[in-house]
């Protein structure tokens, strides 16, 4: 078995076979760790892949002065506080929009109107996604349902599904890109 010191040398210049090693030594840890603290599998998953992604990554400059371990498990620890802060974040938003919708705040008539006009604005551009497509994004974003109760439900592999609200995430966003600086306006009004 090759050594850790061996292991770093040899990914620092480039070695692909080295950075399977380690991924194979390694991902059960480092997935194992991120599930205890989010309690969720897709996105332990998820930051277990970052977390090897970006050793693979910045893999000339990474200067370890302890075992790999205890690096990983570091990793572990910042990408989890990092997807806590943002899902409170995203959560925030969404709060805030939901109650701007919802006439919950008070709007002035024009706030009120244009409000009205961006959410039929984005509805007709959920409804002008192919239809496999609009399935797909509004069981993930209106009915929140995560990428595998999706894939499981339609029958299609995860990939499947992430490719398929990745892809209507961005036609959506071309498609919207201006009402950004709409709904900016509204709220400045």
């Amino acid at each position: 078995m090759i050594s850790e010191t061996e292991l770093l040398s040899m990914l620092q210049h480039g070695a692909h076979k080295a950075m399977e090693d380690i991924y194979l030594r390694y991902w059960e840890d480092v997935l194992d760790a991120a599930y205890k603290r989010v309690r969720d599998e897709e996105i332990a998953q998820d930051i277990c892949q970052e977390i090897f992604i970006s050793l693979w990554e910045n893999r000339a400059n990474i200067q370890l002065k302890g075992p790999l371990i205890a690096y990983f498990l570091g990793a572990v620890k910042y990408r989890v506080i990092n997807y806590f802060r943002s899902s409170q974040l995203k959560e925030k938003h969404k709060e805030d929009l939901r109650l701007l919708i919802c006439g919950e705040t008070e709007l002035s008539a024009a706030q009120g109107l244009i409000l009205k006009e961006l959410h039929q604005e984005v509805e007709e551009a959920i409804q002008e996604l192919p239809e496999k497509m609009r399935i797909i994004f509004s069981m993930s974003r209106q009915e929140e349902k995560s990428i595998r109760e999706i894939s499981e439900e339609l029958d299609l592999s995860a990939q499947t599904v992430k490719n398929q609200i990745s892809s209507a995430l961005k036609v959506m966003k071309k498609r919207l890109s201006y009402l950004l600086l709409l709904f900016i306006f509204i709220l400045f009004i």
